[in-house]
């Protein structure tokens, strides 16, 4: 069972919820740029959430079921499909049929979506993550992108009923607003660029990619060197070069840099961060610890349907 590469799309790449553990040995985690969207695609199929699927960005591919029955469900970016050439709901669980097509249409809201298919994609693991870092040049085909003629091996359909179906998030539409907390080098910077990061909007700039976004809006200065000892790199760190325009780093950061941290956005807003797209504006409030451990509580909650 297998799904054949048509059309790849802009930037299709197998992921699974990242090579975590191996930043002190120089490896990059890579995963998904929405990691909660990932998880509730894999959610609604059944999968256990660290399953490998695809992530599809602004462009969608186009894909045939090899062999079999194909199930698939989409999370994150809205997208229209076709199976077959019938329009799709993508949000709820449905089947390509052995030797038909889905196509992906026009995008909606959201910069990049989730396709996790019923078994998961089981290429082999590298460093027990089956994660693309293209950056690297690391997992999946090689560490690259998906490209014709591609055939993704499918594992054995789940058996078992999903559960309730879990919230999405919601999509941007042409930008954000992200909850982050200073630090940890915001003692670097002048009191000026502080007010500046929380009350400023910034706009996601062409250069921007996997590895960060490079944000265009109002300098932030530091009060003295711009440099420090290279140091580790948590997703949604705000790095900021001499320059004093930001870097937000992002899935396929680099396991450390010498650039002042300003802030860091939270956990849960990390994957609303991961839907902009090159020209939407992205907005930064400052919140405390309880308020963000509480935001990751209710994200958790939303996933499996709770109330909150």
């Amino acid at each position: 069972m297998a799904l054949v590469v048509i059309r790849p799309g802009m930037l299709t790449t197998i992921q699974d919820l990242g090579r975590w553990g191996r930043q002190d040995s120089g490896v990059p985690v890579a995963g998904p740029m929405d990691a909660y969207s990932h998880r509730l695609a894999n959610w609604l199929i059944g999968n256990q959430d660290h399953a490998a699927a695809l992530e599809v960005t602004l462009i969608g591919p186009e894909l045939e079921a090899s062999e079999a029955d194909v199930t698939c469900v989409l999370a994150g970016a809205r997208f229209d499909a076709t199976v077959d050439g019938r329009d799709i709901d993508a949000s709820r669980p449905f089947v390509i049929a052995a030797g038909k097509r889905l196509r992906f249409g026009t995008r909606r809201r959201g910069a990049r979506a989730t396709l996790a298919v019923s078994g998961g994609i089981v290429c082999p693991p590298i460093l027990g993550s089956r994660s693309t870092s293209v950056v690297s040049r690391m997992g999946p085909l090689g560490g690259r992108p998906l490209a014709a003629g591609d055939i993704l091996p499918v594992g054995p359909p789940v058996s078992k009923a999903p559960p309730s179906s879990g919230r999405g998030l919601v999509m941007p539409d042409g930008g954000a607003r992200v909850r982050c907390i200073a630090g940890p080098h915001d003692a670097m910077f002048t009191r000026e660029a502080l007010e500046a990061l929380f009350t400023s909007r910034f706009i996601v700039t062409p250069q921007s990619n996997r590895m960060g976004y490079r944000l265009d809006g109002s300098a932030l200065r530091h009060s003295g060197s711009a440099d420090i000892l290279s140091d580790a790199t948590p997703v949604g760190s705000i790095q900021v070069p001499a320059s004093g325009q930001p870097i937000l780093l992002m899935a396929d950061r680099q396991t450390t840099g010498g650039y002042p941290k300003i802030a860091t956005v939270i956990t849960a807003d990390v994957p609303l961060a991961g839907q902009l797209a090159p020209g939407d504006w992205i907005e930064f409030v400052e919140c405390t610890r309880a308020e963000a451990v509480d935001a990751l509580r209710r994200q958790e909650a939303a996933l499996a349907g709770d109330a909150v």
